[in-house]
């Protein structure tokens, strides 16, 4: 009596929430594989061969190659939005500091998915030793002039 009771009453939730009429929904039970690192419990990483698989209830959700550090920001910080795990529960599981996933949460729903892929690596470059600035500095050590003055 009291499970049709429940699913009466999840019938009429789902159908005020699709406005439509209610499909049986198949109840999935997470299975995981034996070596998975477990985020929460309904999410969990997997690393088979060179790839690195998120999971959720024991499905593939996500897949990054293992040394593609981009899209492995983007699947944590897509992880976080869609609320399926939290901030520190990532931290906790993967090593990673909290804050470094709160920024990659950050520049999700500021500037998009296009920032995570399509972003120029200027990390290691000088911004301020261009090409025009070496130039004038070759042709002031072709003069003879001292950095020195």
């Amino acid at each position: 009596m009291h499970i049709n009771i429940l699913q009466k009453y999840h019938r009429i939730s789902i159908c005020r929430i699709f406005g439509q009429k209610f499909l049986d929904m198949q109840l999935q039970l997470p299975f995981f594989p034996t070596d998975t690192r477990m985020i929460n419990s309904n999410v969990g990483v997997f690393s088979k061969d060179e790839f690195v698989y998120f999971l959720f209830n024991g499905s593939p959700i996500y897949c990054c190659l293992k040394d593609d550090l981009n899209n492995f920001r983007f699947i944590v910080a897509n992880l976080v939005v869609n609320h399926l795990c939290t901030c520190s529960e990532i931290s906790h599981a993967l090593g990673i500091h909290v804050r470094n996933v709160q920024r990659y949460v950050k520049a999700l729903n500021e500037k998009g998915v296009e920032w995570f892929f399509n972003r120029e690596e200027r990390r290691g470059q000088c911004f301020k030793f261009t090409e025009s600035v070496k130039k004038e500095a070759q042709t002031m050590i072709d003069k003879g002039r001292s950095p020195k003055r």
